[in-house]
């Protein structure tokens, strides 16, 4: 897929306010999950999150989507919804170009999405604000809509309106998605630079690092290096998310998708490390890696 038609964001919202369900109808309308196979919150794997309606890992999910007559990647990741993990959502807001922002109709703007939406106009995103569950009798979408202009400046009339839950113009956030988030830059000739936004412990895999690739590719046999703590790897798998893990052969610039790399825990590969080749190593890491 040439770099022009992949789309990377995120959507950022409070908790309840319907993020999880709007990740499942995009899913959905894409094709990426049957009807059969969906369950209630695709990317919340976890029981906790489920039982908690709190995402606690972030996924990035893979979607196609054809708008006039070409095919469109577009890249979903999910950030963590929780306050405590502001350093792990601003690492996956960093492998991200846009984020939808979801606001419910009938409790309008909370704290925990203003926090999360200063840390996405700070990496510099372009914000599509989506006014969600306008089916419920109690919602206010014009309020809620001024709201969002005041805060924002996206003028009040633009504003997208949906119901997650029924169903009910979804198809124009995806839309917008296509339109308004720019294509991610980064030339794959030159030497590799991934970031790791998430990882997860498998016990046939090891840990299985989440990564957006900024400069460069990664191939299956390439010897990857961890720059924050110089371990080289081999990986065992490298892979997209559509919506669970598929092997690929190549990961180039533009791309998210995962790494196994068979290390055992996941203090040797770090969220908001830099992942580059050994055979021809980046000069320097990406900027903002916290210990």
């Amino acid at each position: 897929m040439s770099i022009d038609r992949i789309r990377n964001f995120c959507i950022i919202a409070h908790v309840d306010h319907g993020k999880s369900t709007l990740a499942d109808r995009m899913l959905q309308i894409t094709g990426t999950v049957s009807d059969r196979e969906m369950v209630e919150q695709v990317l919340d794997s976890m029981d906790l999150e489920r039982e908690k309606g709190v995402t606690i890992k972030a996924s990035a999910v893979r979607m196609k989507y054809p708008y006039k007559g070409i095919d469109y990647e577009l890249n979903l990741i999910d950030t963590p919804g929780h306050v405590d993990f502001n350093y792990e959502v601003s690492r996956a807001l960093e492998a991200c170009e846009g984020a939808v922002l979801v606001v419910d109709a009938t409790q309008g703007i909370e704290a925990q999405t203003l926090a999360n939406l200063y840390l996405a106009l700070e990496s510099n995103l372009t914000i599509i604000p989506v006014i969600n569950k306008i089916d419920l009798a109690s919602a206010q979408p014009d309020e809620v809509a001024e709201e969002i202009e005041a805060l924002i400046g996206t003028p009040a009339a633009s504003i997208l309106r949906v119901s997650a839950k029924e169903g009910i113009n979804v198809e124009s956030v995806l839309r917008e998605v296509v339109e308004k988030i720019p294509a991610p830059t980064g030339d794959a000739n030159a030497p590799l630079k991934a970031l790791v936004f998430d990882s997860h412990y498998d016990s046939y895999k090891g840990v299985v690092a989440y990564v957006r690739v900024m400069e460069g590719a990664v191939q299956t046999n390439n010897i990857v290096r961890m720059m924050a703590t110089n371990a080289d790897v081999k990986p065992v798998e490298i892979g997209v998310f559509a919506p669970g893990m598929t092997p690929i052969n190549e990961l180039s610039a533009g791309d998210v998708g995962y790494i196994a790399t068979a290390l055992k825990t996941v203090k040797e590969c770090r969220v908001g490390d830099t992942l580059t080749l050994a055979s021809n190593p980046a000069d320097h890491p990406l900027p903002g890696y916290r210990h």
